[in-house]
C-alpha cells in the first residue's frame, strides 16, 4: 500500500509507464458514492464491534503463537512461523482503521491500540496517519500520491522484490531512523506541530526497539525471534500482495482531473477469513469514497454501491495474476 520518500521526476515517469502497460478497463463514474441519507446510518462507531473483531484477531495470533511452542525441533516450526506472520502483518487492518479512528468509537481506544500495533510493523502511528491522509487526498495523483511517488514494480523482477517485502523493512528502518533525528524531509505532514509529533514518536519507537533488544541478549533468549521478527519477514509477503491490488493498475488521477474513488481503487471480492483479517478493507473502493465509514458498515456500503465500482476482481489470486501478466518480462 505505501513506499517510503518524496519521490523524483523519474520516479513519476515510472509511474505514468505503469499507468500505460496496466490500465485497466473501468467504467467512469461521477458523483459522490453514497448520499447523506443513505450515509448516516453506516457513519456508527462500536466500541463493542471493534473490541470483538480486534479479540478474535488476537486470538487467532495466540493460536498461531501456540502452535511455534508445539513445533520447537520440528520440520513444522517454520511453516508455523510463516503462520504466525501471516496472521501478525495483517494487524495492518487494525492499525489502518486506528490511525482513521473509525475502528474504535472511543478516540483513546483508537489511539492506544495504532500505537502498539504501529510498534510491532515498525509503522508508527503518528507517521502513517500523515502519510495515509495524503494518500487520501491525493489518491493516484503521480505528483501527490506518497504511495506511488517511489516506483511502483513494472517488471517482473521488480515485483519480486518489492512482493520479498525487503524494501518495505529497508525504507521503514531507514526512515525511523532519520527522523527520530529531526529530519522529516516529506512534504505530506500538514504543518510543524505534526512534524513534532513524529520525531517524538519515531524517538520514543526506537528508544522501546533497543529496551528490547537490550533485554534479549542480556537473558540471551530467542523469543521475539521466534514470535515476532522472524514471522513479521515470513508474512510481510503476504501483505505485499494484498496491498498491491488495492490501487495498482486503476487509472491514475493527475491534479487537474477529478478525482472518482470508485474507479481509482479497487474492490476485491474475497472469502469470510480473508475480510476478518482485513477488517473488511478488501471493499477497498467503498473506504476511499467515504473513509468515515467504520469497517463493520463497508459490506452495508458495498451493496449501496456494487453497481456502480469501476474496478473491481473476483479474489486475491484473480487481481494477483492480472497484475503480473501486465508486468514487463
Amino acid at each position: 500500500m505505501f513506499d517510503h520518500g518524496t519521490g523524483t521526476d523519474k520516479d513519476a515517469r515510472r509511474v505514468f509507464q505503469l499507468s500505460d502497460i496496466s490500465a485497466n478497463p473501468v467504467e467512469e463514474v461521477s458523483g459522490r458514492a453514497i448520499s447523506a441519507a443513505d450515509l448516516r446510518p453506516l457513519l456508527q462507531r462500536d466500541d463493542r464491534q471493534a473490541l470483538r473483531q480486534l479479540a478474535g484477531h488476537l486470538l487467532l495470533l495466540a493460536l498461531t503463537g501456540t502452535l511455534i511452542a508445539q513445533a520447537q525441533g520440528s520440520p513444522w516450526l517454520w511453516p508455523a512461523m510463516f503462520l504466525h506472520g501471516a496472521i501478525l502483518v495483517f494487524l495492518f487492518a487494525p492499525l489502518h482503521e486506528t490511525i482513521h479512528r473509525t475502528a474504535f468509537a472511543t478516540r483513546a481506544l483508537n489511539d492506544g491500540a495504532a500505537f502498539v500495533i504501529g510498534l510491532l510493523l515498525m509503522l508508527p502511528r503518528e507517521y502513517f496517519r500523515a502519510f495515509h491522509f495524503a494518500h487520501h487526498r491525493h489518491t493516484q495523483d503521480p505528483a501527490r500520491d506518497p504511495e506511488i511517488s517511489s516506483p511502483r514494480p513494472v517488471t517482473r523482477g521488480e515485483w519480486l522484490i518489492y512482493v520479498s517485502g525487503l524494501p518495505y523493512w529497508r525504507g521503514q528502518l531507514a526512515g525511523l531512523v532519520t527522523r527520530a533525528f529531526g529530519r522529516v524531509a516529506e512534504d505530506f505532514y500538514g504543518n510543524d506541530i505534526q512534524r513534532q509529533k513524529v520525531v517524538r514518536e519515531s524517538r520514543i519507537v526506537l528508544g522501546i526497539y533497543a529496551i528490547l533488544l537490550i533485554g534479549s541478549l542480556a537473558f540471551e533468549s530467542d523469543l521475539l525471534l521466534r514470535y515476532w521478527v522472524i514471522p513479521a519477514l515470513l508474512g510481510q509477503p503476504l501483505l505485499r500482495l494484498y496491498l498491491l491490488a488495492e490501487h495498482w493498475g486503476c487509472p491514475l488521477s493527475p491534479a487537474a482531473a477529478p478525482i472518482d474513488m470508485l474507479a481509482r481503487s479497487r474492490t476485491t471480492y474475497t472469502n469470510a477469513l480473508v475480510n476478518f483479517l482485513a477488517w473488511n478493507m478488501p471493499y477497498h473502493a467503498e473506504h476511499h469514497a467515504n473513509p468515515a465509514v467504520p469497517f463493520h458498515a463497508l459490506p452495508r456500503a458495498n451493496a449501496l454501491l456494487k453497481d456502480r465500482l469501476g474496478t473491481t476482481s473476483p479474489g486475491y489470486v484473480a487481481a494477483t495474476r492480472w497484475i503480473y501478466e501486465r508486468l514487463h518480462a
